[in-house]
Formats: structure tokens, C-alpha cells, sequence
């Protein structure tokens, strides 16, 4: 059955990132860029693997620090489906948007200063999958992913401020941008099972996609590995309620994804679990498009951090 997933969810998490301190003028050493160069990318792999605990993230830390703060803010929109029975090819794509908005302090030894950055991110991700029927109700269903993504940076808020006292260190943050590829794949177990009175999906899903960069500014080239594990699992039954000549649903639903790899810590946990619970509407009656739409509001949490989210969806 296939899906199409947004959300929206506030999260509340620690700094994600060190600052810069520059000794010598306002000079951003290249192992620090280099290093913010991994971190942009280990951010962007949360982007490239469809992940309801992670469709929509906003994360900040303080502004009143003196070592300076970072937030984090992203968004995806996805969807998966096979074609049919007697073709069980499965395909999946996921759009991503995300903004890392981190504040360095640079310091020429008397005095510091804040230098605020803008870093834009967007992706997109395919997967082209074979389904191999276990059980009546059980499948299994490797995925071949692919990812293309792009980093942009702007610097013009600060641009006054820095001038030309600084070298390529600089390039990356003035207007300059990170592209990167990703090849990798996925392994999904796939359970439904429809009764009459209610329906039960479980999805276990292990993914692992290796981000690399490719004709990028000098001063940074980045790599990252987006590895997770994710359990998805959803019960809907009939409210008893007409609508549409079809039976209003209620929907319940638990997610829950561990983090390996370079996304493992990166935003200050490990793993995230969502908890929730919403309405289907059945409009197979009147239309052989879209034939279900679902809202749902979801609570996610892990450590250190906690949210919500209202999620909108629709099967084909």
C-alpha cells in the first residue's frame, strides 16, 4: 500500500556542534571546516532514509552562550509503494529540506565575536526493491537506494564582519556549497495482516547508505555513513462511523529507530521512538486515486529530547 508522509515536530535538544575559536584574526582552521564538513553530511543522512521519527525535526540550543549555538531544522516527504502482486516491484522516493544554522566565535585574543551561518540543505533519495513472498502475510524486501544532495552556505549576515582578513578556510561559509552522492541499500521485512475487523502492517527496516562528496569548495570534501534500524508498526479498525459509504477508521501507530553509524550522538541521541494515533478516511467510494487519507499526531521522544508531530498521509 503505498504512502505519502509530512509532518511537523518541535524537538529540544543540546548544542550540536562545537565553536570556532580563532586565535590568530578571524582564521577558521580547515580542520575545523573540515570536521563541520562530516558533521553537515552525518545531518544530511537523516534526510536521505524515509523515517516517520524523523520526517520533520527543529532543534535548537541557546542563544546566550558565549561558545556560540547551532539549530537544526529539517523536513521530508516520501513515499513507497509495489506495483502489484503479479509485478512485485517496489519503489520508493524521499524529499528533503533542511537548514543547520550554526553560530561560530571567533576571537582575535581581546575581544569575541558572533558570526552567525546559514547552511541549506536539500536531497533527494530513490530505491528500487524486489519483493520475495515468505508467507501469505510476510515478506521480504531488499532495496537499492541511490541519493543526490546539495550544501549551500551564506555568509551574508556576517560578510561585514569578516571582510577579507580570512583565506579558502572562509570558502566554504561565504556562499559556497557541498555536493554529495550516496549509494547504498536497504532490507526490509514486511508483515500485513487484514482482517474484516481490523489491519495490522509491521515494517522492520535496516538501512546503511554511504554519503560522499563531489565537486565541492576547496576548503571542505566530506563523507558520512547513514546506517539505521527502524520498526514501524500501524493497527487501524473501524470507529463505527460512516463516512464517504466507507467506515471512518481510527489509527494507532509506534515507530522506533536506532541510529548507527555517523548519525549515531550526532543530535545528542541515539535512537527516538513516536507514539501515535489519528484518523483514516476511505475514499475508494469516490475516487480510484487517492483511495485513504490519514492524519495522525504522533509524540516523539528519546534522550534528552522530546516532541510532537501531526502527520498527513494518503494510499494510492
Amino acid at each position: 500500500m503505498g504512502r505519502l508522509c509530512a509532518g511537523a515536530c518541535a524537538l529540544l535538544a543540546c548544542g550540536v556542534a562545537d565553536p570556532v575559536l580563532a586565535q590568530q584574526g578571524l582564521r577558521l582552521s580547515k580542520d575545523d571546516m573540515q570536521k563541520r564538513a562530516n558533521g553537515v553530511l552525518a545531518l544530511m543522512s537523516f534526510s536521505i532514509v524515509p523515517d516517520i521519527t524523523t520526517s520533520s525535526l527543529n532543534i535548537g540550543s541557546g542563544r546566550g552562550s558565549s561558545t556560540g549555538s547551532t539549530d537544526f531544522f529539517m523536513t521530508q516527504l516520501g513515499g513507497g509503494d509495489t506495483i502489484s502482486k503479479s509485478v512485485p516491484l517496489y519503489l520508493e522516493g524521499v524529499a528533503a529540506y533542511s537548514r543547520y544554522d550554526p553560530t561560530f566565535v571567533a576571537t582575535d585574543g581581546e575581544k569575541t565575536r558572533r558570526i552567525p551561518a546559514k547552511w541549506n540543505s536539500a536531497s533527494v533519495t530513490g530505491g528500487v526493491g524486489w519483493d520475495f513472498k515468505l508467507t501469505d502475510e510476510l515478506k521480504l524486501r531488499p532495496i537499492f537506494n541511490v541519493a543526490l544532495g546539495n550544501v549551500t552556505s551564506d555568509l551574508r549576515a556576517a560578510s561585514w564582519y569578516v571582510g577579507r582578513k580570512t583565506d579558502q578556510d572562509i570558502d566554504f561559509l561565504d556562499r559556497g556549497s557541498l555536493n554529495a552522492y550516496g549509494l547504498g541499500g536497504s532490507v526490509m521485512l514486511d508483515y500485513e495482516h487484514y482482517r474484516p475487523g481490523y489491519e495490522v502492517d509491521v515494517e522492520l527496516r535496516y538501512s546503511d547508505i554511504r554519503l560522499k562528496s563531489f565537486d565541492s569548495s576547496a576548503a571542505v570534501q566530506g563523507s558520512a555513513d547513514a546506517k539505521s534500524v527502524n520498526l514501524w508498526t500501524r493497527y487501524r479498525a473501524p470507529t463505527g462511523i460512516t463516512l464517504l459509504q466507507r467506515p471512518l477508521r481510527y489509527v494507532l501507530e509506534l515507530t522506533h529507530s536506532e541510529f548507527l553509524g555517523d548519525q549515531r550522538g550526532i543530535l545528542g541521541f541515539d535512537r527516538l521512538t513516536s507514539l501515535g494515533a489519528g484518523l483514516e478516511l476511505d475514499s475508494s467510494a469516490y475516487s480510484s486515486f487517492i483511495t485513504r487519507t490519514r492524519l495522525v499526531g504522533r509524540y516523539v521522544f528519546g534522550a534528552n529530547v522530546s516532541g510532537f508531530s501531526v502527520g498527513l498521509a494518503v494510499s494510492f
